[in-house]
């Protein structure tokens, strides 16, 4: 028979973790409507969050004005004090950022580097810039690290076994950086985690079933959302949509036997542009609307029909709502939207895309930011009070 004692503390860790998520999913709530989507009673819901705010994880704060008749209920809000700190390695640079509760991406730097790095220099420099932000971090409590990483890593243990553009191999870059920190740190893939903050916060919030394919420095990456929850195979893996064999013309083909990501590429779009290798998404977007130049709309169009293909694949075989497309895959659609839709609707089941729905990410480039701060703070969620005793 279960101790009554235990089953009221599990009930009661259940509770706080249920109004925190909230709370992180939704942005700031009255205690009222907490109430209301929690089906806590109003007396236990101002307890959870009288001792979330005990523990610097919720604040509360000075009720919204409403036309309601009665006591206005306070509003909920994360508290500033946890945050992590999430980390986007790529080739070009390494992005290093404070986020906080409720997908707030505080600040960020972008370290650019001029050679891809070995897991060691990487460690190094993630530690160098996190030093740079003590001012940033005073009076903070650093709940952990996220790594989003451009490659395959492994669930299990966080292993790094492939990341091809970086040239890792099973390298425990989890384990180095939180020595190097002192404090936890998970790893996955980006692309995955991109998945994650899109369907959280995103363009695919509220939506069931997505796609999600983003296209960076090191390729082209996917994640699927399936009822509502991330598909992540057996160990991880999945979503590799990069390392897929498109369908293309011989004509459109510039690698012979290549895969998706040496066809669709963010390098022959900067270097048809003539822009420089370090270009952000940003440039990169606005230097394509803005061109006229015929090798510029041909590459747009070759890259398209291929990628088109693709999100045909997807579409035959999962039927989503949404295709959520990031980075430069993003710009590809921004450029000419009716080519891009053209070309997946040619090699689409009609009654799979009826319906289906091509959008950008909604969280720019902070999207693998958000995405690898969910893994930090998924401790923290899961068990509030627990968190907070461990502060050191």
């Amino acid at each position: 028979m279960k101790d009554r004692g235990s089953t009221l503390d599990g009930v009661r860790r259940r509770n706080l973790a249920t109004v925190v998520e909230r709370v992180h999913r939704s942005g700031a709530l009255s205690r009222a409507a907490i109430t209301a989507a929690t089906g806590l009673n109003r007396s236990t819901v101002a307890a959870l969050v009288a001792e979330l705010e005990q523990l610097d994880i919720l604040v509360e704060g000075d009720p919204l004005a409403t036309a309601r008749v009665g006591r206005p209920s306070p509003l909920v809000s994360a508290s500033r004090v946890p945050v992590v700190i999430a980390v986007n390695p790529e080739v070009d640079a390494i992005t290093v950022g404070i986020v906080g509760l409720g997908a707030r991406v505080d600040t960020f730097v972008r370290r650019e580097v001029d050679r891809v790095v070995t897991p060691e220099e990487a460690v190094e420099i993630i530690g160098d810039v996190v030093d740079g932000l003590a001012g940033a971090l005073a009076g903070r409590r650093v709940a952990g690290v996220g790594l989003a990483i451009p490659g395959i890593v492994r669930a299990s243990d966080d292993v790094v076994r492939w990341a091809p553009h970086l040239g890792w191999r099973d390298a425990p870059v989890a384990a180095l950086v939180a020595e190097r920190l002192g404090v936890p740190c998970r790893a996955a893939n980006d692309a995955t985690l991109g998945a994650r903050a899109e369907h959280l916060f995103g363009s695919g919030r509220g939506i069931a079933d997505l796609v999600y394919l983003n296209g960076g420095a090191s390729g082209i990456g996917g994640g699927v959302v399936v009822g509502g929850a991330i598909v992540g195979g057996r160990d991880g893996y999945a979503g590799e949509y990069g390392q897929t064999r498109p369908g293309a013309d011989a004509s459109d083909r510039l690698t012979d036997g290549g895969v998706l990501e040496d066809e669709v590429n963010r390098d022959r779009l900067l270097a048809v542009l003539g822009l420089s290798p370090h270009t952000d998404e940003v440039a990169l977007e606005a230097a394509l609307l803005a061109s006229r130049e015929r090798a510029v709309l041909d590459e747009v169009a070759r890259q398209q029909r291929i990628l088109g293909a693709t999100i045909a694949n997807a579409v035959n075989v999962l039927n989503p709502s949404v295709i959520v497309l990031g980075g430069f895959l993003a710009s590809l659609l921004a450029a000419d939207r009716s080519g891009l839709e053209a070309a997946a609707a040619r090699s689409s089941l009609d009654s799979a895309w009826a319906g289906t729905r091509l959008v950008p990410a909604a969280l720019g480039s902070a999207r693998l930011l958000i995405g690898a701060a969910e893994l930090a703070f998924a401790p923290l969620i899961a068990d509030p009070g627990g968190w907070a005793r461990r502060r050191g």
